[in-house]
């Protein structure tokens, strides 16, 4: 908490914010301000546990052999400097020392918590369709976890009781509550009896935790959603739908969506910011496509108006690189990728050092296609969402 914002000149690709932002009439005398940083899905899909292991053994570092650290590391710099930092744990955790699971029944190192704190992150949302994907137990082990490493969370709950709870953090002196809605899995429903273990997505039941927030002295409230459909860079219809019906029917301030696994479009809708999908923050599909190691990190600034909130949106480019497949005893072409990471796209744009050509043209793809999806319902007109680069 508290960090300085000088950091927009620090970090470059996140940009000036909103054109239609408050007059200078409107800014609150000494009003507070406060950033957002969020990002997509983190899925740590097997190839990911085991390049984990591979770094264990070259840094000593991590628990029970895993080290994920150097997994996340590219976007430090970026999820560090924000004043509250928010993550998306798509799946249950297991024990330190496994067994662990890939898809569709995930069930993934507690480790990559550790690294997640370590690189920055303040809170994460833990509602998804995975949530419940090993019962009760698992949920309660995850949010177990967090609370040791120093996470917050939202979304889930170990008990009824929980479930009625706010996750309210001080952010520069404001108070500013993080929601976090799912819809429901098909694979592991949650029975009845503990349909309280995650939150549903429901408009009415987003306007009570709203309202709870409210009556608990929540200034902001951010809601994290978990919609849409899979693989597509468009919302969905109902996705739409809700998010008008959000925009319109709440006083939520900000909506970050994920689960789509693919970067969708960041929209001013109804004066409210909705970033419909911020892709993958971290995953390796077992057939990659390219959309899906492609994400975005929303950066967001708050400014107190004598109206409420004026929020500018800015966003940075991120990819995951992924080693190229080899037979047994070949060796990979000269300057190919050895290591899955979290690639800072801007930032490698700007400062290249030895990258190949390839790995080069391959970001600056990234660069542009994840601009176009997030440019896709009319954001870099009016409503400013733009990026620059890091040495401006």
């Amino acid at each position: 908490m508290g960090r300085s914002l000088a950091v927009l000149v620090a970090l470059g690709g996140l940009t000036a914010g909103c054109t239609s932002g408050p007059s200078e009439a409107q800014v609150k005398p000494d009003g507070r301000s406060f950033t957002v940083a969020a990002a997509g899905d983190v899925l740590i899909h097997p190839e990911l546990v085991e390049q984990a292991a591979k770094d264990a053994k070259k840094t000593g570092a991590g628990q029970a052999g895993l080290d994920f650290g150097p997994l996340m590391a590219g976007v430090k710099p970026v999820i560090s400097k924000a004043d509250l930092a928010i993550c998306h744990m798509e799946t249950p955790v297991g024990t330190p020392k496994g067994p662990f699971e890939g898809y569709p029944e995930f069930l993934v190192p507690p480790q990559i918590l550790t690294a997640l704190k370590g690189v920055g992150y303040d809170t994460c949302s833990t509602a998804s369709n995975h949530t419940y994907g090993h019962g009760l137990k698992a949920v309660k082990r995850t949010l177990d976890t967090m609370d040791k490493v120093g996470l917050g969370h939202t979304g889930s709950a170990r008990t009824p009781e929980e479930a009625q709870q706010i996750n309210i953090r001080d952010v520069n002196g404001v108070k500013v509550a993080h929601l976090s809605f799912s819809w429901e899995s098909f694979l592991n429903p949650t029975p009845e009896k503990e349909r309280w273990a995650f939150n549903r997505l429901s408009t009415d039941d987003i306007k009570k935790a709203e309202a709870r927030a409210r009556k608990k002295g929540a200034e902001v409230v951010i809601l994290s959603v978990h919609w849409g459909l899979e693989h597509y860079n468009e919302p969905s219809v109902p996705q739409l739908d809700l998010a008008e019906r959000i925009t319109e029917e709440t006083g939520i301030d900000l909506v970050i969506g994920h689960h789509s696994h693919v970067v969708q479009p960041i929209q001013k809708l109804n004066g409210t910011w909705i970033a419909y999908s911020l892709g993958n923050q971290v995953a390796r599909h077992s057939s990659p496509t390219g959309l899906t190691e492609e994400g975005a990190i929303g950066w967001f600034e708050f400014k107190e108006t004598t109206d409420g909130w004026d929020v500018s949106a800015r966003y940075r480019t991120t990819l995951v690189d992924i080693p190229p497949e080899l037979e047994p005893g070949a060796k990979a072409p000269a300057g190919a990728v050895e290591d899955h990471r979290v690639v800072d796209v801007q930032k490698a744009l700007d400062d290249p050092g030895s990258l190949s050509e390839d790995r080069l043209a391959r970001y600056r793809l990234a660069e542009e296609r994840t601009s176009g999806f997030l440019y896709n319902r009319g954001a870099p007109g009016g409503d400013g969402l733009e990026q620059f680069s890091s040495r401006e």
